[in-house]
């Protein structure tokens, strides 16, 4: 019982390293060789002695491929000895197609043929042109599974390399808010408004998005938005009535998702200004439209009349727009348009982006 389930083990353990190693693939392939080779060239003889002849070729041909493969191959193509590579493969095949064509001879019936008809240029010729085509094909094919092999690599480690810096991104944005609406709170603890437990709600509402729910690499358009309304209704109880905020919302936002923590940093943007005061009746302005396939987002905010804004658009709170710009680019390639403009006045963010569901359904249809 033991020494059965003990063997059992070993074939699975064999057959599993075999399929990792492609042997099965190969082995698959042979076969269907060997049969392709038997149904084509049959000539109409016995089919046992045809069958035996076409094995005997097809190992002539393994051995020529794998020597190919495992030494001529990495030793002298891949280093670009390529006179080197094709001398010692057209030596290997002349070696070959006389022990094949002698091999073929003894093992058939060829009537009243004798060695020395059947041991011709022409037969060793086709011999060692069918066997030089394969030898030489094994190369191509190693060549372009390199090729594709590589090519997923490269691949791989670009979408590694991406999420690495996405969850980089996030680790930059997180802090940041915890900065800024615990400096809220602190604010209004201070003046003992009757406020603060509000903001303390609004604060847990929007530490719990940030611990869990973002973590996604895509969320629910609603769970964004809900996230801005809380953002923007603690800035507004922080500002006070000087500083007038305007949500507008148009079209449905169920069954859209959209990357996380994606629109808060235009947000951010908006109140640094009034953060110390220096806007008494300010404004900021949002409008989202949702489409079928897209969304367009529109941000302004009022700049203050005597102090000189920095030109340097990138910074917002130490993370900046251009935190935003490299998250665009890596989750919506192609997909997006983001212009920023300032006039004397006003800070204007406008944003276009298509949904990423309905580029997968458009590139599958």
């Amino acid at each position: 019982m033991f020494i059965t389930l003990d063997n059992n083990q070993r074939f699975y353990e064999l057959f599993e390293k075999g399929v990792q190693k492609g042997l099965l693939y190969h082995v698959f392939f042979w076969v269907v060789f060997f049969f392709f080779l038997v149904i084509v060239d049959h000539d109409g003889v016995d089919l046992g002695a045809e069958m035996l002849n076409k094995a005997l070729r097809v190992a002539f041909y393994i051995v020529i491929v794998y020597t190919n493969l495992n030494y001529l191959f990495p030793k002298y193509l891949k280093t670009n000895k390529l006179f080197t590579y094709l001398l010692l493969l057209i030596l290997l095949v002349v070696v070959a197609t006389p022990i094949e064509v002698i091999l073929h001879f003894l093992i058939s019936n060829y009537g009243n043929i004798s060695f020395i008809e059947f041991f011709s240029i022409e037969n060793n010729s086709k011999v060692f042109l069918g066997s030089f085509f394969v030898g030489f094909s094994s190369s191509i094919y190693k060549i372009i599974n390199d090729w594709m092999e590589h090519q997923r690599e490269r691949m791989d480690l670009q979408r590694q390399n991406l999420t690495s810096e996405l969850k980089y991104l996030k680790t930059q944005i997180n802090p940041h808010f915890f900065f800024n609406t615990l400096n809220s709170l602190y604010a209004l603890t201070l003046k003992k408004s009757d406020k603060a437990p509000e903001i303390v709600l609004k604060l847990s509402d929007m530490m719990r998005y940030m611990l869990y729910e973002s973590n996604e690499r895509m969320i629910a358009l609603n769970q964004e938005i809900k996230y801005m309304q809380n953002y923007l209704e603690l800035e507004q109880v922080r500002q006070g009535e000087s500083l007038d905020v305007d949500m507008e919302i148009i079209g449905d936002p169920k069954g859209h998702e959209i990357a996380p923590l994606l629109f808060i940093p235009f947000l951010e943007n908006c109140f640094k200004h009034g953060i110390n005061n220096d806007i008494k009746s300010g404004y900021v302005k949002i409008k989202l439209e949702i489409l079928s396939d897209a969304l367009k987002l529109k941000v302004i905010n009022s700049l203050p009349g005597q102090r000189t804004y920095s030109h340097d658009q990138n910074r917002v709170g130490g993370i900046g727009l251009t935190n935003v710009r490299r998250r665009l680019n890596i989750l919506y390639p192609k997909r997006h348009k983001l212009e920023i403009n300032k006039t004397t006045e006003e800070f204007i963010v406008s944003l276009e982006l298509k949904f990423a569901k309905q580029i997968q359904k458009a590139t599958t249809t």
